[in-house]
C-alpha cells in the first residue's frame, strides 16, 4: 500500500477541508482519478473508506478522498446540499489542479451520501470534467421509505455510471434501482452484491467470504474506470 499524501483545500466560504491522495501503484503511470466521498455517518479516514481507497490505488488508480466541511469541524449533522455540493465542487477543481491522471481521466463518486452528492454535482453541470462515476451503496430512499425517492436528477447526468449496490441494502436493492437505471442514457452499470447491506456486508461473520466479495467490488471497479478512460 502506498502511503496518502494530504492537502487542504480553500471553500468558497473561506473554510478549509481535507483531502487524502492515495497514489495508484506505478507511480505516475495511471490512466485516471478517481475521488470518492464518504457517507453521512463516517469521514475519510473510516475503515470501509481507507480499506476501499487503498485497495483500489493498489491496483493501479490515484484515489482522493475528502471530508465533507461539516465531518471536518466534528459536526455530526450533515449540511445542506447546496453545502455539500459546493464542498464537491470545489474538490473536483483542486484535485484537477493537483493530481495529474485527473487531468486525463477524473472520476467522481463516493459511498451512500457522498456518491449522491456526487450525481447532484454531475447533473447540475454538464461542463464539469467528469468521465463517470462510482456510486457505492446508492441511497434510492431512506429506510423504510421506499416511495421517497432520491433519483429525479439522475437522467439530468449523461455520463457512465457504476451502481455497486447490496441486495439487501435498506436504501434500495439492485432490483428497486433496475427499472430506473433503464431509463438512462448512456445505459448505467449495475454491479449487485449478492446477500451485502448497504456496506457489502454479509449476514454472516465469514472474514474469508467478506474479503473475497470486497476484492471482486473493487476489481470490478477498476475494470470499469480503465474501460471508461480514455
Amino acid at each position: 500500500m502506498n502511503s496518502p499524501s494530504e492537502f487542504s483545500i480553500a471553500l468558497e466560504t473561506g473554510a478549509t477541508t481535507t483531502a487524502l491522495v492515495y497514489p495508484g501503484a506505478g507511480g505516475s503511470g495511471a490512466r485516471a482519478s478517481l475521488v470518492l466521498a464518504h457517507g453521512a455517518g463516517a469521514g475519510q479516514r473510516s475503515t470501509f473508506m481507507v480499506d476501499f481507497a487503498a485497495a483500489l490505488s493498489d491496483l493501479g488508480v490515484d484515489v482522493v478522498t475528502f471530508n465533507f466541511l461539516y465531518t471536518e469541524q466534528r459536526r455530526k449533522i450533515p449540511d445542506r446540499a447546496p453545502v455539500l455540493e459546493a464542498c464537491y465542487r470545489a474538490v473536483i477543481a483542486a484535485v484537477r489542479d493537483r493530481v495529474e491522471s485527473a487531468r486525463r481521466a477524473l472520476f467522481v463518486g463516493g459511498k451512500s451520501m457522498g456518491g449522491r452528492i456526487a450525481t447532484q454535482v454531475a447533473a447540475a453541470d454538464a461542463s464539469l470534467p467528469i468521465a463517470g462515476l462510482v456510486l457505492l451503496g446508492y441511497p434510492l430512499h431512506p429506510p423504510g421509505k421506499p416511495t421517497e425517492r432520491r433519483d429525479k436528477h439522475l437522467p439530468s447526468i449523461s455520463r457512465p455510471m457504476l451502481f455497486v449496490q447490496g441486495t439487501r441494502d435498506a436504501f434500495g436493492t439492485p432490483d428497486e434501482l433496475m427499472p430506473l437505471l433503464q431509463t438512462l442514457d448512456p445505459a448505467p452499470t449495475l454491479y449487485p452484491v449478492a446477500q451485502g447491506d448497504h456496506s457489502f456486508k454479509l449476514s454472516r461473520k465469514d472474514p474469508a467470504a467478506q474479503a473475497g466479495i470486497y476484492g471482486g467490488i473493487q476489481r470490478t471497479i477498476v475494470d470499469w474506470v480503465r474501460a471508461q478512460a480514455p
